[in-house]
């Protein structure tokens, strides 16, 4: 966003702002991403302030009283309050331009000497507090009297205004308020005040309002329970009911104790209103109109509270037309509460079993339990409801055992053809032979239900998918377009065999949004047959997305037609991106390329260094606003770009990326803006450098003075808490602040195990011993419980078995499920169920208790902890119902797994018999067959291999056989393979002999030489590959650095010449496990230059075996570009620029000094960080 001031100096008032200062003032901006009003104000008074006093001689002194308030603001600092007295006065008069001559006439009659530099030193260090210290500006609100802050409510808050025009001047107030609300802890300012003094200055609805905003646009971390306890418990009915509203919409993003003392502050304002009109001897305060009001909070509700509801109040609720809405959104229900609202509802005079009393209960039917004598229609009514059930927060083995007995209700007396389309998706849970058994009308006649459901296994769409499509016959648009999600279980040769023109229309209709589902066979089988049977200009405009990836290079290079339109809303490769960008550059201006997000992964290093001054500052904000799309080599690039434009002026964050030493101009007034720019973005991305990290991390220390004292330092560390050293939890952080560094420690990708044990020490001394945590602790700690001991996690399983089988049973996050808490799970879960079956009375499994399906359902990973022995005592059906669940426990040995093989067999029969949707619903428990049973599998079908290629346990012995059994059973040799046949191969591929590689169809490879580029096959196989690749290519010495990302790993098999010979300015296109997999004898051929050259990422990839063949200049040359220096660039002292670029407005191409006019500098530089 540019933010234009416009000012008209009389004639010989020239005004010069000094570069150093604009420069400063761009550094801050940048950083914060903001412009707050105090730097509207100087500018206001920069801007029509001449350095000669002497022309105001003449100028009336007759200042209206509100203007003359704005002198004496002006003359005691106080720049905020100066703006907001002009913003008021302007509210009322009429604003004209000698205004602003009367008031710096009265400053000048006062014998203030204003010059530029005095006060641009005075205001430099007010807004160097107020910009990077929120809690700066925290204090200034508080300070200031009811007028002013009832101005600066209005305009930050109650106004649409988007501009204010005083004269000549244009304020953006919209970008005032966009800047202050995404400024780091300006937010949280905003909620502190609001909550602090709103309430009290101003009308409560008002606030309402404003609460609303502040908290739409946060973390949600500023809601705990000594900041909710500030809330007025006097609000008047309408405030009240609309901030309860806030707090119901903004329930998802709550934590757990915060959003039971909202609750709590809840329920005191309805009792005490309940209490004041209602007779003394009424049952409950919970009346109908107050479950209303609750919402999602009626969860919190205890369940003694819930049977006291009067009976009346629960009908009156039922009947509300919103009811059903409010019910549809207690994700966090319990079975026990949930039975209780429905023992009221039937006690209300409801009829449960009536279809109109179904629809209204909402997530309740999830926990229905009145199943004696039930009717088949009522059960299928039910089912029906029951399809949203997959939104609640756990319990979905319980939902899904009530599923299958409402099943088995629905289907008496029919068949399960007769009933399939009424059973929603219930179908989820039938079995292989129960699927095996519809016939193709069936399913037909039922695809607008089944296209409805999700959470299918991938066996079960396969098997699905083709009842339907025999039924269908062909396969067109039209009833692919019927499919839903049962269209990713097409087969790829089906694909392959449709129409071209059908094809086109779904790939741009049908399935454009589930490309990410489809496999990479199938995405070959689509793309090739479009190629071969249509223009290839055609075929490129149809791929949508995703879909675009999957076209070779070679296949761009055939297309003359190639323009910037066809390359719009479409995903790149890397390769693709750095070929595309070139070529369209010849034709296209680069701006007009660059507002195609994807192209700027093809933008390098050499075209960077080449853009203008111009064109560089026009676009820079592209870069910023795609920095997730750039690779840390042009990261890298960038930095030095804008380094040698202007040192004073490179973004804080891009320091980082710059050798170690350009850290050391940090410090001051950079502080702020470096920690708060880095904060916002991911680390990772920008350094790769261990020892680098290290002293960004020591730098951004420094600037915190060595602590974390309060949640502003929390909200200005953003990702950087990530990072932290082990000594810096342990000691930096204050108890005050680690309640919110928890919850972003939550955020993090990655913790080390240091990092951890001190995140636990702190936990426990934030929260006490685990014996006395409540469940919403318990939840808010989430899957940070996994740190503590066994003994501590038994109490918590014992306590709150629900919540930790919820927390066990997710493996996403920082910190993942250990065998402690998945033990401690198991073992609640084990010991609290009810046997479902009748122990096997054989010799072997006498004694054994084995598993019930509904236990597999709930223990997830927690599964591994069955015996091999307890898995092969387990009831066939058992397995038929959970055969899925237990294919992803990745930490089954392989005794289990082998029981579990043996119980296939016994489920399904000899392999020989098994179909395609058998193997793939196998997972891990695939990768225990041996090389007979391997044999004898039908693996005739791509689709089945590529299930087999997911697996990554396979021997290299076990790959063989599966690429042999595909070969004969496709009838197929290697030279013969299509595409998408050698894209579904997938790591069987690294089992080929070199005669072989050498068979492959060089079209068909090159169409998906970047997949096999990916994989980690063995150097001598990959010396192969890259024979293969010259025969597409020509020869590897004249490769350019698009091939080289399209290739990857296939990179690794050039030999020490040909590597020697590569020009030194490719060696940072190589991937980077490329260059992991280069041999060390070869490695220790690169030349020294080259290796200075590999850039950031991929000297940090280098292996220790790869370094210790390294001289010791070429260990000097890793060690300069692990740190990023630049050997192409003349590097200059570190305070030192020798460019004083001048800069192009961009409404006009006249070049314009930096010294005219600040707001011709801001409309290039000053943008906010993405």
């Amino acid at each position: 966003m540019q933010i234009l001031f416009c000012s008209n100096h009389k004639a010989g008032q020239n005004f010069f702002l000094p570069l150093s200062f604009a420069i400063w003032l761009s550094q801050h901006h940048k950083a914060t991403g903001k412009m707050t009003p105090t730097l509207r104000i100087f500018f206001f008074l920069m801007l029509t302030n001449p350095i000669e006093a002497s022309s105001h001689q003449n100028i009336s002194q007759d200042l209206p009283p509100q203007l003359q308030r704005t002198v004496e603001e002006v003359i005691a600092g106080k720049y905020l309050n100066a703006l907001l007295d002009i913003l008021h006065f302007q509210s009322t008069n009429m604003w004209t331009t000698d205004l602003l001559d009367q008031i710096m006439a009265s400053l000048h009659d006062q014998d203030i000497e204003i010059t530029a530099s005095s006060l641009q030193v005075s205001v430099k260090n007010y807004l160097g507090n107020l910009l990077y210290h929120p809690k700066v500006l925290l204090s200034e609100f508080q300070q200031m009297n009811h007028p002013h802050f009832q101005t600066a409510m209005k305009y930050l808050f109650g106004s649409k205004q988007e501009h204010l025009e005083l004269g000549n001047i244009v304020i953006d107030l919209a970008g005032i308020r966009e800047r202050i609300f995404q400024s780091s802890g300006g937010n949280r300012t905003l909620f502190l005040i609001t909550l602090e003094r709103c309430f009290l200055m101003l009308n409560a609805v008002e606030c309402v309002d404003i609460l609303s905003q502040v908290l739409q646009a946060s973390s949600m971390t500023y809601l705990q329970r000594h900041t909710i306890a500030r809330l007025p418990n006097d609000l008047q009915e309408d405030a009240f009911r609309n901030l309860s509203t806030v707090f119901r919409d903004l329930y998802d993003r709550t934590g757990a104790n915060a959003q039971k003392a909202l609750y709590d502050w809840m329920t005191q304002i309805l009792q005490k209103s309940y209490n004041t009109s209602e007779p003394e001897n009424s049952t409950s305060w919970v009346s109908a109109d107050n479950l209303w009001i609750l919402g999602r909070y009626m969860v919190h509700l205890p369940l003694e509270e819930i049977t006291k509801i009067n009976p009346n109040e629960m009908r009156l609720f039922i009947s509300y037309d919103n009811a059903t809405k409010q019910l549809d959104t207690v994700y966090d229900i319990t079975p026990d509460l949930s039975l209780a609202f429905l023992e009221r509802i039937n006690a209300s005079g409801f009829d449960m079993r009536n279809t109109s009393t179904i629809y209204r209960l909402g997530l309740l039917v999830c926990f229905y339990n009145s199943l004696e004598q039930m009717d088949a229609n009522v059960a299928r009514v039910l089912l029906h409801q029951m399809i949203k059930c997959n939104q609640l927060r756990g319990f979905q083995a319980d939902v899904q055992k009530l599923k299958s007995q409402l099943l088995d209700i629905a289907m008496q007396n029919q068949t399960l053809n007769d009933t399939l389309g009424s059973l929603s998706d219930a179908v989820v849970g039938l079995t292989i032979s129960q699927l095996e058994s519809l016939s193709p009308e069936a399913v037909h006649n039922a695809i607008p239900t089944l296209n409805q459901v999700s959470g299918w296994a991938k066996s079960q769409i396969m098997i699905l998918s083709s009842k339907y499509l025999m039924y269908e016959k062909a396969l067109s648009f039209h009833n692919i377009s019927q499919m839903g999600a049962l269209a990713t279980g097409i087969s790829t040769q089906a694909f392959h065999n449709m129409s071209p023109k059908e094809l086109s229309q779904v790939v741009r209709g049908a399935l454009a949004q589930r490309a990410s589902d489809l496999s990479p066979a199938q995405h070959q089988g689509i793309l090739r047959k479009m190629i071969e049977s249509m223009e290839l200009i055609s075929v490129i405009a149809d791929m949508q997305g995703a879909f675009f990836k999957e076209v070779s290079l070679v296949t761009l290079w055939m297309e003359e037609g190639l323009n910037s339109s066809l390359v719009k809303d479409k995903e790149l490769r890397p390769s693709q991106a750095l070929f595309l960008y070139e070529l369209l550059s010849k034709k296209t201006p680069s701006p007009d390329l660059l507002s195609i997000s994807q192209l700027v992964k093809g933008v390098t290093c050499s075209q960077l260094e080449s853009m203008s001054t111009v064109s560089f500052l026009n676009t820079f904000k592209v870069f910023e606003k795609n920095l997730h799309l750039l690779s840390p080599y042009q990261i890298n690039c960038l930095a030095w770009k804008f380094w040698i434009l202007s040192n004073a002026s490179v973004p804080p964050y891009l320091l980082s990326v710059l050798p170690a030493e350009y850290l050391e101009s940090i410090s001051g007034p950079l502080c702020a803006p470096f920690v708060t720019s880095l904060g916002k973005l991911e680390l990772d991305r920008l350094v790769s450098n261990r020892q680098k990290k290290q002293a960004i991390l020591q730098k951004v220390q420094d600037c915190l003075n060595g602590s974390a004292i309060d949640e502003y330092d929390i909200d200005l560390l953003g990702n950087l808490i990530c990072h932290l050293p082990p000594e810096f939890i342990c000691e930096g952080i204050s108890r005050e602040a680690m309640a919110t560094a928890l919850h972003q420690f939550g955020l993090c990708h990655h913790l080390s195990d240091d990092q951890k044990t001190e995140i636990k020490r702190r936990l426990i001394e934030l929260h006490g011993s685990p014996r006395n945590w409540t469940a919403e602790t318990t939840r808010d700690v989430g899957s940070f419980i996994a740190l503590l001991p066994k003994a501590e996690l038994n109490i918590l399983v014992e306590k709150f078995p629900d919540i930790i089988s919820e927390i066990a049973s997710k493996m996403t996050g920082p910190v993942l499920p250990t065998e402690e808490l998945l033990l401690a799970q198991f073992e609640s879960i084990h010991n609290s169920s009810i046997p479902g079956t009748t122990p096997d009375l054989t010799s072997d499994c006498a004694d054994v208790m084995a598993p019930s399906s509904e236990e597999i359902m709930k223990l997830s990973e927690a599964n591994m902890f069955w015996s091999a022995q307890e898995l092969a005592c387990m009831d066939p059906g058992t397995f038929a119902k959970t055969v899925e669940f237990l294919g992803s426990v990745v930490h089954f040995d392989t005794s289990q797994l082998a029981a579990l093989k043996e119980k296939a067999k016994e489920s399904w029969g000899p392999l020989t018999s098994w179909k395609n949707y058998h193997i793939v619903s196998l997972g891990h428990i695939a990768a225990v067959l041996n090389e007979t049973e391997i044999g004898m599998l039908d693996l005739g079908s791509i689709d089945t291999v590529v299930a087999l290629s997911q697996q990554t346990e396979w021997s290299p012995t076990q790959a063989r056989l599966i690429l042999q059994g595909f070969l004969e059973d496709s009838g197929q040799g290697m030279d013969t393979l299509k595409s998408f046949d050698l894209a579904g191969l997938g790591h069987n591929l690294c089992a080929l002999n070199s005669t072989e590689i050498e068979s492959i169809n060089a079209v068909e490879f090159s169409a998906v030489v970047s997949r096999i580029g990916s994989l980690p096959c063995s150097a001598n196989v990959l010396k192969e590959f890259k024979k293969k690749a010259e025969s597409v290519f020509g020869i590897a010495t004249g490769w350019d650095r698009s091939i080289l990302q399209e290739i990857g790993n296939i990179a690794a098999g050039l030999n020490g010449e040909e590597l020697k010979a590569l020009d030194k300015e490719l060696m940072p296109y190589f991937h980077p496990t490329a260059i992991k997999y280069i041999p060390d004898e070869i490695f220790k051929e690169l030349s020294p230059d080259q290796i200075a050259n590999l850039g950031p990422e991929n000297a940090a990839v280098v292996t220790e075996l790869q370094r210790q063949h390294l001289n010791g200049l070429q260990l000097q040359s890793l060690r300069l570009a692990m740190d990023g220096a630049r050997t192409s660039i003349q590097e200059l002292p570190l305070h030192e620029s020798t460019v004083r670029p001048t800069y192009t407005s961009v409404q006009n191409s006249a070049p314009i000094s930096c010294s005219l006019s600040l707001w011709v500098f801001t409309a290039f530089i000053l943008h906010p960080v993405s």
